[in-house]
């Protein structure tokens, strides 16, 4: 069975345009593999705390030393990499604020990087151990970001591409609802991000 995670890190609920682009690309999906499972996890209504001193310490802790607080600790970590790993296809809602992602999609990404478990160092650098996923990205801006003079302010996308890449994950599909609050532009944004969306 094909199972899709889709992430949601937008406060603005079923107004959303990256929520709406983010279905979209899911439904494509499950058109393409109709025995496609989804697990949908809102990080605004499932929110990933904020890496403080306890989650460090039980990320470097084994598993055979942890004590309950640790464990407590660990748990959002692990259950977030174990619906990565078990994913085939990842669609990450991403509207951009203030030129970045939301910090509800970053808390996570905190969670996730978790040396040992989904990359590794050796003699030849750090390696991603999240391999053979297909990513998609929903991103929603206010603006256009994707060429012209805003371009070099799009510090959401290249950091997502990074990170992703980091983890292993190199197969990824950037799909812009952008110009949402510029007139002329937002009233056939949604609807022109979704009519080009490709899986």
């Amino acid at each position: 069975m094909t199972t899709i995670l889709h992430l949601i890190s937008s406060p603005r609920q079923g107004a959303s345009v990256s929520l709406q682009l983010g279905r979209a690309i899911v439904e494509k999906l499950q058109q393409q593999y109709p025995d496609s499972r989804v697990n949908e996890v809102n990080l605004l209504e499932e929110p990933m705390p904020h890496l403080d001193s306890s989650h460090l310490q039980s990320f470097f802790t084994p598993a055979e030393q942890q004590t309950d607080n640790d464990r407590d600790a660990v748990s959002h970590s692990d259950k977030a990499i174990a619906q990565l790993m078990a994913a085939d296809f990842i669609v990450i809602g991403a509207p951009m604020y203030n030129f970045t992602i939301h910090s509800s999609l970053k808390a996570w990404i905190d969670h996730v990087a978790r040396a040992g478990k989904t990359f590794r160092y050796s003699e030849q650098g750090a390696e991603g151990l999240v391999k053979g996923k297909k990513v998609h990205l929903a991103v929603a801006t206010g603006g256009v970001y994707s060429e012209g003079p805003y371009a070099p302010y799009d510090f959401a996308v290249p950091y997502l591409k990074s990170v992703l890449g980091f983890l292993g994950m190199t197969d990824v599909t950037v799909h812009r609802a952008e110009g949402i609050n510029v007139p002329g532009l937002k009233e056939q944004a949604l609807e022109k991000a979704i009519a080009a969306v490709a899986v």
